[in-house]
């Protein structure tokens, strides 16, 4: 049996791999292309091309394809053999440049937001060199980004290399203005904790609403929840653990650095967290592991829910996107340092980061705008949907004197002088994490909790490299035209602290004074559900910094909001959808053939002696009946705003009709269902419920 350190990495085609089979030649032009950026012409690609079809083979590989990250939130692929037909009448395996680096799918079922007519149906891909080929079956995978016939994104991918471009192009302006010209590139470095339920699959099978939404749409609270917090951190059970031993293998062949691995607070939730890597790789391998956390879930007659509230009454999954920025010399920008200089240039970026967070509230909340989150957002386990930022005790108090000019109390007592002053010495965590925090500092990277479980993390880091990148280009602007530095980032730093100071708040903010205190008093933005948040992507502020930038054109915007405000809609009308049915051929039969049974009960006592008492049946069967009415009476009222909803043409007018009717609608047709749950005798019930579900595995 192989070592863990034997088979890491074993089914990725990295540089290891790379150094063994290509030539110092073609392997230092794959270096340059990777680490500079620089085209790699077609003899170099078919040399790449053949020594990765030999490999890929070596390794049971009969196909590969360009996988891609469409806009449907889940990854893509389509497979071509390797096989050629030789002269003999045999085949030959191979696999070109050409091939390698660029391919030709069907694009027209993918959502576009009307970037191309629906006749016209050819797409592009294109390989991304600096995130690994990996096989995965018998297919060798090639990351790559997708396009239209006209060049327009089609996909997560290409705006978010595009980002990450624009953050390296000012995050190196500052560094030079710094004096600093050994760093060539600079990139933002992302560890994603994914939450996600694991549920036995019988079970699964039996509930509809899981089956169409991953979530369930009824459901009485169980005798037992989370109360008692037994399950945080608990024992890993037998069963939970097997599933954990073989996801960690599957992930570690292709290289994902998976690493911690632990219960979650709700029964039957878990948590997977990796070692950082750059956005764009980091974005890969999350995609990897919720594809494969389903596929070995199934292995062990389990099904992984990476739904964002998948139970009412218990915790939802999130996705904490831990964020920082590192150079190519293995510098952690986010960092303090110990020299006046790094800690002048630590202060710099981190109030870079506020300032961008602040003017750009609407764009990280949107860019983590869903159906599924809008359930989750200002629950017990997760931030609320206004956007605010923790610092810490410590780190607040350096920057309340360096905007007061006055003395910091720290380690010593003294005025702070950006380039003459060293700032107190900070440990990596100085203060206590605040899990209400949507927007925290953990020491030397941010932690932005409101990204779903289910989401991809490129459009949360998207939005956050192009919001960085952005007030670092200000500052570059600004200080490059500065005589003295020192003055000029003194008074820089000192002005930002001030002038975004409201976005920052160490308290709690669960709480509704907060809430209250942050939109009143402050000007911050509660845009508290999907729709609220994804119109806001049109303000000209906000397509301003994505144009500028060249993260996306301004029609590749409005595709996306066309696209996500489609996804919001037909998400919400499956769920409605599924409610009617199951509301009508499930829930209303079982409780009506109970009742009938508790009639027959009172029936044959009456019959055999009529003083015989039926208070129970007599009890029960009058509040079923009484459910049953407001349960019909609900699933009819629900069904003609579905109707009414199909009639209205804008979908922006259909997003507000879902957010202001057809949810509404929906919590008035679940209540007598659980209700009746509550009442119904559990032979009756025709699904599993949650005290089934949460504690079955």
């Amino acid at each position: 049996m192989k070592s863990t350190e034997e088979y890491f990495g074993s089914l990725v085609f990295d540089e290891k791999v790379m150094r063994e089979r290509l030539s110092d030649e073609v392997y230092s032009s794959m270096k340059r292309t990777i680490d500079q950026g620089e085209k790699l012409d077609l003899q170099v690609a078919n040399a790449v091309a053949s020594a990765m079809c030999s490999w890929a083979v070596e390794h049971g590989a009969t196909h590969f394809t360009h996988w891609f990250q469409p806009l449907t939130g889940i990854t893509a692929e389509k497979h071509d053999g390797f096989i050629s037909p030789s002269h003999d009448g045999r085949i030959i395996m191979e696999f070109s440049g050409k091939e390698l680096i660029k391919g030709e799918p069907d694009a027209s079922s993918f959502p576009s937001g009307g970037l191309r007519a629906t006749f016209e149906a050819r797409g592009y891909t294109a390989w991304d060199p600096t995130s690994f080929a990996f096989i995965k079956g018998k297919t060798l995978c090639i990351p790559t980004a997708f396009c239209s016939y006209g060049g327009e994104a089609l996909d997560k991918k290409t705006p978010l290399l595009r980002s990450m471009e624009a953050l390296n192009k000012q995050a190196l302006r500052i560094l030079r203005l710094f004096g600093n010209d050994s760093v060539k590139q600079v990139k933002p470095v992302v560890g994603p904790e994914q939450e996600y339920f694991l549920i036995d699959r019988e079970m699964f099978l039996k509930r509809k609403d899981l089956i169409y939404s991953g979530r369930t749409l009824f459901g009485a609270k169980p005798p037992k929840g989370q109360e008692l917090d037994d399950h945080y951190f608990g024992a890993i059970k037998p069963r939970v653990q097997s599933f954990m031993d073989d996801l960690n293998e599957e992930l570690w062949k292709l290289g994902v650095f998976a690493k911690t691995e632990h219960n979650e607070v709700a029964p039957s939730q878990h948590e997977l967290a990796p070692i950082y890597g750059s956005a764009n790789i980091a974005t890969d391998h999350n995609q990897l592991t919720m594809e494969i956390m389903k596929r070995v879930a199934e292995k062990h007659g389990l099904v992984c829910l990476l739904h964002e509230k998948p139970f009412a009454g218990v915790n939802g999954s999130g996705k904490h996107n831990n964020w920082s920025l590192s150079t190519d010399t293995g510098i952690n920008l986010l960092s303090p340092g110990e020299t006046p200089y790094e800690n002048a240039q630590f202060l710099l970026f981190l109030v870079a980061v506020i300032q961008a967070v602040d003017d750009y509230q609407s764009l990280l909340r949107l860019s983590v705008a869903t159906a599924g989150n809008d359930h989750r957002l200002g629950a017990n386990e997760a931030p609320p949907a206004v956007i605010s930022v923790f610092l810490g005790d410590e780190l607040s108090a350096v920057l309340d004197a360096i905007e007061k000019d006055i003395p910091y109390e720290g380690t010593e007592r003294k005025k702070i002088r950006l380039g003459t002053d060293v700032l107190p010495r900070f440990t990596r965590d100085t203060t206590d994490r605040n899990r209400t925090s949507p927007f925290a500092f953990t020491g030397n990277k941010f932690e932005f909790r409101m990204v779903g479980s289910g989401d991809s993390i490129a459009c949360a880091n998207i939005m956050l490299n192009t919001a960085v990148a952005e007030s670092l280009k200000q500052f570059a602007d600004r200080l490059g035209e500065a005589e003295d530095f020192d003055s000029a980032l003194h008074d820089l730093i000192r002005e930002t602290i001030s002038k975004h100071k409201r976005i920052l708040f160490n308290g709690n903010g669960y709480e509704d004074a907060w809430i209250k205190e942050a939109v009143e008093k402050r000007g911050l933005l509660n845009l508290r559900t999907t729709p609220d948040a994804l119109v806001r992507v049109l303000d000209d502020r906000n397509m301003k910094v994505l144009v500028s930038h060249g993260v996306f054109s301004e029609s590749e915007v409005r595709s996306r909001y066309e696209i996500q405000m489609e996804n919001y809609v037909r998400t919400v009308r499956i769920e409605a959808l599924t409610m009617c049915d199951m509301a009508m051929k499930e829930i209303l039969p079982a409780v009506s053939g109970y009742s009938a049974s508790l009639a027959c009960v009172i029936s044959e006592k009456k019959a055999a002696d009529g003083s015989l008492a039926c208070r129970y049946e007599l009890k029960t069967l009058s509040k079923l009946s009484s459910l049953v009415d407001e349960i019909d009476e609900a699933s009819d009222e629900l069904k003609e705003k579905i109707d009414h909803l199909d009639q209205i043409g804008d979908i922006t007018k259909q997003a507000y009709y879902v957010r202001d009717e057809i949810i509404p609608a929906m919590q008035t047709l679940r209540l007598p269902c659980d209700e009746a749950e509550t009442d119904t005798a559990s032979e009756y019930w025709p699904f599993p419920t949650y005290g089934d579900l949460l504690f079955a595995v």
